[in-house]
């Protein structure tokens, strides 16, 4: 629960991300790079309760290809933005990774974790966008 009240409480910066942000561009790029599917971005600016801007999904087939996208991701990042992540969570898992940028969130998951949690139902006020290489 104590996790929860940190997410709650954290401020997003002031400055608003778009789609053309460069960091949200980076993401996707990354993830494409790798051959993650299923790629989707989900715009949460005008949900009160969201606590990031943007949610980034894609979804990986192994869990070596899970690995090599959230590497890359945070590696490109790191390279083209100055950037390193808030926080990241479930990489000893192996089934669900994710890259918090405090106004971007990234979940990089397997496809059965993906469908159990279905965060897009989860999300569904949200604009969701496909981005397929």
């Amino acid at each position: 629960m104590n996790n929860l009240n940190v997410l709650n409480n954290r401020k997003k910066s002031p400055a608003r991300l778009t789609k053309n942000s460069k960091i949200f561009k980076t993401i996707i790029d990354a993830i494409l790079e790798k051959k993650g599917e299923q790629v989707i971005s989900m715009d949460l600016r005008k949900i009160d309760e969201a606590v990031a801007d943007f949610f980034i999904i894609c979804q990986a087939s192994n869990p070596n290809q899970l690995r090599a996208i959230a590497d890359n991701i945070e590696e490109q990042v790191k390279v083209k933005c100055s950037e390193t992540p808030y926080k990241h969570e479930g990489r000893q898992a192996q089934q669900w990774i994710l890259i918090d940028y405090v106004n971007i969130v990234v979940h990089v998951m397997l496809p059965e974790p993906r469908k159990f949690y279905q965060l897009e139902e989860l999300w569904h006020d949200a604009a969701v966008t496909e981005h397929n290489g």
